[in-house]
């Protein structure tokens, strides 16, 4: 065939689909013009006759009338020409090509390995082309991938609401979808929230979605450990060491029925906190090590970071202070090599309070005045608040009494804000023996109940009763 003809046939299915895109309200007639002009399009290319085209199941009438957008076919009707004109189903149907979606799959695979790799910058700019053309092309599950992608990499380098504005365009993208396969969506706001400090939102998303999958019978293992492994981060903030305990319970009884060893991982990461909030710490190490096994194969840096965090939390709890400062520093290290600069400064926080316990209290200080106006209410709360705190107790062991009271305060402020109860009872027993001792004594009794009433419902959270559990 020609080029003329060709130019005509093309132009017939663009003028078609400018109609059907300007005109809403054609609705059916506007489709069966995109269609007809479709198949017309590939007749033409092919060199076939309606009749060649459409013997021997339909007539030359049939498909006469078809391309002139006067008739929709059915999908038989469209599998049956498809294979006349040698494309697939999908492509005739909805004019992509089934290639386009695998191929657009196996780009967001090497993307994803790019940013477990370290290098978040040029994954964002990978999955921003990628979420591009996969609008372009119609491919609303490709693109929601993408959109995950980007707020995975805005996690990474710490900015926390374009991480969320990505998320909801995602679970957007996704919402006609059962709700397994948008959690993933759902996991990430989540994830940012709290790290934005609002502990309390996070914890309701997470604790929803986990009520609807098992109380609506959805009992899909993948997305429930996502959300429980997700949610024991919360829980342990918010004070809800039960809960939290649970949600790390049943996770891994629902572990074996997971495949991807990633999430696994992540999961023993979790569980490892709670363990060691149990007093538990041999089994603890125990569930890191497993994680950091899996990592190491994976070759996923960034996760391996964490691991090192964690056990860098571990150590310091057992007093070994000297063991606890190597952990951080090598996480520290892998992560600023990967620019990812809130999770640094989170483990900055962690590095000074060992320095300080080991007697350097000026280089604590140092650290932890370098990194403070780095952190604020919406871009780590918890953290910001433990940076104060740690500032207070430096400035009370210098006898600098004034300085110490200000630093208590503003770590009240942030913690209050973010809703950490686990942290508050104690920065209200440290402010008000301050407060006692410099002759404060019904400020001091104000902290003091302030204290007591974040102890009062230990394991509990405002939210109400806990989500429904899988069927185990």
């Amino acid at each position: 065939m020609g080029e003329s003809g060709r130019g005509v046939a093309v132009g017939a299915e663009r003028g078609a689909a400018t109609g059907a895109g300007a005109g809403k309200a054609g609705g059916a007639a506007a489709e069966r013009a995109v269609v007809g002009a479709r198949v017309l399009r590939l007749r033409t290319e092919r060199g076939l006759t309606q009749k060649a085209l459409a013997e021997p199941g339909y007539t030359a009438a049939y498909i006469s009338t078809l391309e002139a957008g006067k008739v929709g076919a059915s999908e038989e009707a469209l599998r049956y020409l498809a294979g006349r004109l040698g494309v697939s189903y999908e492509e005739l149907a909805t004019g992509k090509p089934a290639h386009l979606a695998t191929e657009l799959r196996l780009r967001l695979a090497d993307t994803r390995q790019l940013l477990a790799d370290g290098e978040p910058a040029e994954a964002a700019a990978r999955y921003a082309a990628l979420a591009a053309e996969a609008a372009r092309l119609a491919l609303p599950a490709e693109e929601a991938a993408a959109r995950l992608g980007l707020g995975d990499c805005a996690l990474e380098s710490g900015e926390l609401a374009r991480a969320i504005a990505e998320f909801e365009r995602a679970e957007e993208l996704l919402a006609d979808q059962p709700l397994p396969q948008r959690v993933p969506a759902l996991r990430g706001r989540a994830v940012a929230l709290l790290l934005a400090g609002d502990l309390r939102y996070s914890c309701y998303l997470l604790e929803t979605a986990i009520d609807r999958l098992n109380a609506g019978g959805l009992h899909d293992p993948h997305a429930l450990v996502l959300l429980y492994s997700a949610v024991i981060a919360p829980y342990m903030d918010l004070g809800a060491q039960d809960r939290a305990a649970r949600a790390a319970e049943l996770a891994l009884a629902l572990a074996p029925q997971v495949a991807d060893p990633a999430l696994v991982a992540r999961l023993h990461r979790g569980v490892a906190r709670t363990l060691l909030a149990e007093g538990r710490a041999a089994e603890a190490d125990a569930s890191l090590a497993r994680a950091q096994e899996l990592y190491q194969q994976l070759q996923i840096r960034t996760e391996l970071a964490h691991c090192h965090w964690t056990r860098g939390y571990l150590r310091a709890q057992e007093g070994d202070l000297a063991q606890a400062e190597r952990e951080l520093r090598t996480a520290r290290s892998i992560l600023a090599d990967r620019r990812a600069a809130l999770y640094t400064v989170q483990i900055d926080v962690e590095l000074a309070d060992v320095l300080r316990r080991s007697g350097r209290p000026a280089e604590a200080e140092a650290l932890l005045t370098a990194l403070v106006d780095s952190l604020s209410p919406e871009r780590g709360a918890v953290h910001a608040g433990g940076a104060h705190r740690l500032l207070g107790l430096i400035a009370e062991e210098r006898g600098e009494a004034g300085a110490a009271e200000g630093h208590y305060r503003a770590a009240l402020a942030l913690l209050e804000g973010a809703g950490a109860a686990a942290d508050l009872a104690d920065l209200c027993r440290l402010l008000g023996d301050l407060l006692r001792r410099t002759g404060q004594v019904e400020a001091a009794l104000d902290v003091y109940r302030a204290g007591l009433a974040h102890r009062s419902a230990p394991g509990t959270t405002t939210l109400g009763p806990a989500p429904a559990g899988p069927p185990l």
